[in-house]
């Protein structure tokens, strides 16, 4: 039986007091449309992925017009281990697709539209074959997912095999090194037991002296034997060699697998498969896992690693789990494995030198050899050859960051790049150009001269791509560093009137640039930089050409402890000074920090091109409201000091100089301000309606307000409510609950996945406020989680924010 869209319908309670102009709503169901303004800009969503092929000569161009229905995210799906599982066709209820495909030849110009492909398979997880002549994707339909190939010469697509893939978790396809097959993570040809044959039984949960086990508060756990049997049944797949010609061989045995990778010269396989037992405490990405080593045919030659369960992990970000982790193949050598092990047991909290060592061991050996010492936590390594790596350790405590030279040759050898703070945009090196070796691996992009190297071997440039974070805003930038000497040449850097973000460069006749302004959606462009030529790739239109002469402007402004603050301000096309002042609406999340002069750096770009998404407040501007997007709200904790044990005081100072601003410009109606925010900005809307009368009103979207619900710590904060009861109850504006009379909507998906923001968190909320008579509205969005996808689902959304915003904020007398 189909699903009745009428009564699908929107959840909305209310609580309302002397206000006879929104009681109308109240007799108003099913989902509703906002202003056509709002509607034409919603119609007018296109997502789109634009990458590249490894050698640069081809543009892959993903697009999906438009949002899902409402129907399209009501089909039934089971909570496991932290997954939502479609169990009819073996998919991720949260996966993200795209309706075409297209790609376009770099050098000459020409576009390849793909013939064959079924218009109801939504496409995911596009890659090029070795040799760049093949597209490998996968199709989803209602009751399986496939695997197809597309021809670049004919233009053809068909499905390569008839086998259905697992697309529930993990690796999907892994394409051979010759390119001649590709290893897929196919359904399982037998079935485990569904739920209804597993035994009834009582569900316990024990805890022993001395094992602590704190952990965040995570959704869609297991939470039965019958979960368990459901786990399994569902994520068990079938590894498979599927040839080019369709013929299919078992590789290895059926398992839960989270990765699997070939070595880079093709005669291995390294597999990651989830063992029993499973945890009912935390998701699967935290599950015990084994790394096993078989060979290309998929004969079982060594268990490599047994990395555990990480549900008792130290307190503190930097925790991580004891023993080998985070295996890999070195993409420099034919068949090196990689990995980490910590020398303080996993534990931030301990005193010590070196936190973790890098190892590596050839695949047809036994011994492991040391490769580098970290005197931070491992982040990342960076591979280039025997003669150079760059390894990236952080340390979230003090977010200090640095890029340190290693020599793969030579253990003993190790100079350091760059030491910085991370939250300091400023220092932002970038990340490092890639280019890909003979094995077809990414590693660094190398300038150097070879006869010079042999005498010399760190007189080698890296080159690298950075957001450019600059007082004038982000101008992205192309670097040359040398990694001797460590002189800089900025190769090219954005100019206004554009944003330009370089994405591709090979150092030869290719740097790609993604190009827009205020007015222009981003367009790519190579710019033979050396020849001066520059060739446009793309020809994206403005989605929204009736949005032209939108004004624009960054402001700059400071808090009362002269902490320098930035917003986005957006004004109605027709805004004339003279025509008085407008309602405002506001926009923030906060961000915790460790210096105020991190804090204080000016942040985006005013020359970016505003795509308005589901969840952008420019809708607004369309209404005859100034809106203040990207607020900035910083809790700063300098030195030893814990940002949010003044998180109330700063909030306060961050809305009163962002009012103060508008008003003082003469734009906003000091009376006829509201603030908004999603998530952690939910969070903070309510606490600034519980603690200050500088607005109108409030839209909280998807928030936590009461912290005690999230005891073993949220968003940035790493104490538990145990060890600082008086900050959690502090900073819950749950615990306000009678002191807020500035009227407040709330919104909540009721599938929200997110950890700490049950949909409960809402509810409780809105009980709270309605106990005390204040002016609130709770609207619970069916089948939506954490962000809002569905066609329907967003309409309405805009529909209540503006009905509440014109009642309260514009239309205030």
């Amino acid at each position: 039986m189909g699903l009745n869209l009428k009564k699908i319908g929107v959840c909305a309670f209310f609580s309302l007091i002397a206000n006879p102009t929104f009681i109308v709503a109240q007799e108003v169901s099913g989902y509703q449309k906002p202003p056509q303004a709002m509607v034409d800009i919603v119609e007018a969503n296109v997502s789109r992925s634009v990458s590249f092929s490894n050698s640069g000569d081809y543009m892959l161009i993903l697009e999906a017009e438009g949002y899902p229905s409402i129907l399209d995210l009501a089909h039934p799906y089971l909570s496991l281990a932290g997954l939502r599982v479609n169990p009819k066709n073996y998919s991720n209820n949260r996966s993200t697709y795209f309706s075409s495909i297209s790609i376009k030849n770099v050098r000459n110009g020409d576009e390849i539209h793909f013939m064959g492909i079924p218009k109801e398979g939504k496409i995911k997880d596009v890659t090029f074959s070795p040799n760049e002549s093949l597209l490998a994707f996968s199709l989803t339909f209602d009751d399986e997912v496939q695997l197809w190939l597309a021809n670049l010469s004919s233009g053809q697509a068909q499905r390569l095999s008839n086998v259905a893939l697992n697309d529930i978790y993990g690796t999907l396809y892994r394409w051979s090194e010759d390119g001649l097959s590709i290893l897929a993570n196919c359904v399982a040809e037998e079935k485990l037991p569904n739920q209804a044959l597993v035994q009834i039984a009582p569900v316990v949960k024990e805890s022993l002296p001395g094992v602590a086990s704190a952990n965040r508060t995570y959704q869609d756990l297991l939470k039965n034997v019958a979960d368990e049997a459901d786990f399994e049944r569902y994520l068990t797949s079938q590894l498979k060699q599927i040839y080019l010609n369709g013929q299919t061989v078992n590789f290895s045995r059926p398992a839960i697998y989270k990765s699997f990778d070939y070595s880079p010269d093709g005669n291995y396989v390294m597999l990651f498969t989830v063992p029993k037992p499973y945890s009912y405490l935390v998701p699967l990405s935290h599950f015990a896992h084994k790394v096993e080593l078989r060979d290309k045919y998929g004969k079982l030659l060594k268990e490599i690693a047994h990395v555990p369960l990480a549900d008792n992990l130290p307190q503190g970000f930097d925790a991580v789990v004891k023993g080998p982790r985070e295996h890999a193949w070195r993409a420099d050598k034919a068949h090196t494995i990689f990995w980490v092990e910590a020398q303080d047991e996993g534990d931030p909290n301990k005193r010590i030198a070196v936190r973790d060592i890098l190892y590596t061991q050839d695949a047809e050996s036994s011994s492991k050899r040391k490769l580098a010492d970290c005197y931070l936590r491992f982040n990342y390594i960076d591979w280039g050859d025997d003669q150079i790596a760059i390894v990236n350790e952080r340390w979230w405590k003090t977010r200090a960051e640095r890029r340190v030279f290693i020599k793969p040759g030579n253990s003993r050898y190790r100079v350091n790049l760059w030491d910085r703070y991370y939250e300091d945009a400023y220092s932002d090196p970038g990340t490092f150009v890639k280019t890909y070796n003979h094995f077809n691996r990414e590693v660094l992009l190398l300038e150097y001269n070879p006869l010079r190297r042999m005498a010399d071997p760190n007189n080698v440039n890296v080159f690298s791509i950075s957001p450019g974070a600059s007082p004038q805003g982000d101008r992205p930038f192309l670097l040359q560093f040398n990694v001797k000497t460590k002189h800089t040449d900025t190769l090219f850097r954005s100019r206004a009137p554009f944003y330009e973000l370089p994405v591709f460069f090979d150092n030869k006749d290719k740097l790609i640039v993604s190009r827009e302004s205020a007015t222009e959606p981003p367009n790519y462009f190579n710019l033979n930089f050396r020849q001066s030529k520059t060739k446009q790739l793309t020809y994206f239109k403005n989605p929204y050409p009736q949005l032209f002469g939108i004004h624009q402007q960054k402001l700059t402004y400071r808090r009362a402890d002269k902490l320098a603050l930035s917003a986005m301000l957006y004004l109605p096309q027709d805004y004339n000074a003279s025509n008085g002042r407008l309602p405002v609406l506001m926009w923030a999340y906060p961000r915790e920090f460790k210096t105020a002069n991190a804090a204080g750096q000016v942040k985006g770009s005013p020359y970016r091109f505003n795509k308005i998404s589901w969840a952008s407040p420019l809708y607004w501007v369309t209404q005859g409201y100034a809106v203040m997007d990207n607020v900035d709200m910083p809790i700063v904790g300098e030195s030893n000091d814990q940002p949010n044990d003044t998180f109330i005081e700063q909030l306060q100072q961050n809305a009163e100089a962002a009012v103060n601003k508008i008003v003082f410009m003469g734009i906003g109606d000091a009376k006829r301000i509201a603030i908004g925010g999603h998530s952690y900005g939910a969070f903070m809307t309510a606490n600034l309606l519980a603690h200050t009368n500088l607005f109108a009103a409030g839209i909280a979207r998807s928030g936590a307000y009461n912290r005690t619900l999230t005891p073993f710590g949220f968003q940035a904060e790493e104490r538990s409510y145990w060890q600082s009861p008086q900050l959690y109850y502090k900073m819950s504006p749950f615990s306000y609950a009678d002191k807020i009379k500035t009227p407040l909507l709330l919104i909540h998906g009721l599938s929200d996945e997110n950890s700490g923001t049950f949909p409960v968190q809402s509810e409780r909320f809105y009980s709270a406020l309605k106990s005390f008579g204040a002016t609130t509205r709770l609207v619970n969005l069916p089948y939506e989680a954490h962000s809002y996808r569905a066609k329907e689902s967003i309409l309405h959304l805009l529909w209540e924010m503006n009905k509440w915003l014109d009642t309260y904020v514009k239309n205030k007398k």
